[in-house]
Order: C-alpha cells, then sequence, then structure tokens
C-alpha cells in the first residue's frame, strides 16, 4: 500500500498541475487542447538546459535539476504565446490551434533534440539525459503507519508543484486579477464594458497555462524516465485536461481527480507485481486512468458546467 501512494503521488502531483495550467486558460475563455504540446516543448528546454550546464555542477548536485525546472517553465511559457496569438489575435479556432500545437510540439522536439545532439554533442538521440532526482523522507511524519507514506520518499518537485497551486488557487480565486480571468470566461463583454483588457487577460491566463504546462512536463520526466524524450509525454495532457473537466473547472477537485488517476496507475503496476503477472501486463496497466476517464465521463459529464464564453471568439465590436 505504501508504494501506491508514493508511486501515485509521483505521477498525480505533475498531472495537478498541468490541470491548473488549463483551468487558468480555460477559466478565461480560452479552450485549451495544447497542454500535451506545452508539457512536452517544457520538458525539452529543461533537458536542453541540462544537457548544456551539467558539466558545470559537481557530480550528485541538485541544482542542475532546479535550474531545469525554471527553464522548463519559462519554455513552456514561451510555447504558449503561439497559441495565444493564434486564438487572440488571430481569432482562429481554438480546437484546431490547440491540436496543431501540439502535433508541431512532437514533431519540433524530436527534430530539434536530434539536430543539437548530432551537431553539439556527436551523438545519434533524440534524447536528453537528466540526472536521477533525489527522494527525500519528511522526519516523523513519515513513520505514521500508512499515513506515512504521503511523507516518504518524496521528489523535492512535488513540494514545489504545491506551493505553485497553492499560490495559483489564491491569485484565481481570491484577487481581483482571478476574477478578472473568470469574468473573462462567463462574460468578456462585462470586462470590456468594466475597462478591462480581454486580450491581455487571456494572454496571461494562457500564458500561465504554458509555465503550469512546462513545469509539470519536466517533473514527469524526472520521474518516469530520467531523460526527456518527445514519446514519453503521450497522454499526460489529454489526461489533465480530462482531469480538471471532471474537477468541473475548479482547482480542489481536480487534485481529487487527479490522485484517482495516480492511484489507479500505481495500483495497477501493484497488482502486477502481486499476482507475479508477466511485465507485458505493466503496458497494461498505462490504460487504466484512460479507462478511468471514459467510466467518469459515462456518469458524471452532464453535471459539468463550463464556462460559459468557453471557445467563443471574442469580438469588441458584438454587445
Amino acid at each position: 500500500m505504501d508504494n501506491i501512494i508514493i508511486n501515485g503521488m509521483a505521477f498525480s502531483m505533475p498531472l495537478f498541475i498541468i490541470a491548473v495550467g488549463g483551468i487558468y486558460s480555460e477559466s478565461s475563455g480560452i479552450t485549451n487542447l495544447a497542454l500535451e504540446g506545452l508539457l512536452g516543448f517544457g520538458a525539452f528546454c529543461g533537458g536542453l538546459t541540462v544537457a548544456v550546464i551539467e558539466h558545470l555542477f559537481p557530480a550528485g548536485s541538485a541544482l542542475p535539476m532546479y535550474i531545469a525546472l525554471f527553464a522548463a517553465t519559462a519554455g513552456g511559457a514561451a510555447y504558449a504565446v503561439l497559441h495565444g496569438v493564434l486564438c487572440i489575435t488571430f481569432k482562429a479556432n481554438q480546437v484546431i490551434s490547440g491540436v496543431v500545437i501540439n502535433i508541431l510540439s512532437l514533431a519540433l522536439t524530436a527534430f530539434l533534440a536530434n539536430q543539437i545532439n548530432t551537431a553539439v554533442f556527436g551523438k545519434t538521440s533524440n534524447k536528453f539525459l537528466l540526472a536521477v532526482s533525489p527522494r527525500i523522507d519528511i522526519p516523523v511524519v513519515s513513520k505514521i503507519p500508512l499515513a506515512g507514506a504521503f511523507f516518504t520518499s518524496v521528489y523535492p518537485f512535488e513540494f514545489i508543484i504545491i506551493v505553485v497551486a497553492v499560490m495559483a488557487w489564491y491569485v484565481l480565486y481570491k484577487t481581483p486579477a482571478g476574477l478578472r480571468i473568470r469574468a473573462c470566461g462567463d462574460n468578456p463583454h462585462a470586462v470590456d464594458a468594466a475597462g478591462g483588457n480581454v486580450a491581455a487577460i487571456r494572454y496571461g491566463a494562457v500564458i500561465t497555462s504554458g509555465a503550469l504546462s512546462g513545469l509539470g512536463g519536466i517533473c514527469f520526466a524526472y520521474s518516469i524516465s530520467s531523460n526527456f524524450s518527445p514519446s514519453i509525454f503521450m497522454g499526460f495532457g489529454y489526461l489533465s485536461i480530462a482531469a480538471f473537466i471532471f474537477g468541473n473547472w475548479k482547482i480542489l477537485p481536480t487534485l481529487a481527480t487527479c490522485l484517482l488517476f495516480g492511484f489507479a496507475r500505481s495500483g495497477g503496476y501493484a497488482l502486477v507485481t502481486k499476482l507475479e503477472l508477466p511485465g507485458s501486463y505493466s503496458d497494461l496497466v498505462l490504460t487504466m486512468p484512460y479507462v478511468l476517464t471514459l467510466v467518469l465521463l459515462i456518469f458524471f459529464s452532464k453535471t459539468n458546467h463550463p464556462p460559459r464564453a468557453l471557445g467563443e471568439i471574442y469580438d469588441k465590436g458584438k454587445r
């Protein structure tokens, strides 16, 4: 049971912070199916940063990892500008924009990683090797039976994600800036009439979405395989979209959904090990969160209430 909790948390936290990014974007009225591409591009930026600077630090230093987290956050934010330009400035279809950005990110990061590795590092690969992230046991509380597993073998990025998520929750629900973001998703004309700049607010929300997605992407890279590879993120962005939809575009219910997905995944792996099934069954376990998504879709899709102006192209001249 302890391993289910430990591994479930390691998967749930990056998924959660990506979903929070999606909530920001869609709360402002911009549909964001581009989370898959944003997390992949952010992780690429973080992986490239480690490849460039790792020789500057002694072996075993954790500093490259923290620098990679910052680089991934910045990279995801920069790539999200493209989605903002297409959807806000040029008023393109938001769904198509998200799909194209996902496809472009996969192809672009694979190409760039291959070219950079060949030209700079002299090796043919589309991967960037990351150091193994340290894991931390919290004194005293980690010894508590069962509940102590939540404080055992914790990745440092899990603490960072929790802090960032609390800040994101506070901004979205307790500040005037958050009120304006949510108002843009419900009634952008009212925001404009009150003197707000709808385009600027939506740009800020989309860029925030990219930043949080990039952070989640590099955290996945560290926890899943200790390297950046374009292929390791397949489906995680879409799973985070499912999480915040089932969370009804609210941060705390979305956290609960992400934990459910994470524990379903880690519980499946534990079951395969317990029953001593062939290793090929582990691939089947990867489908557990997606199967759970389908089940939740059947029972809860009718109770979802997205922002009223979600996906609508804002035209200042129409009131």
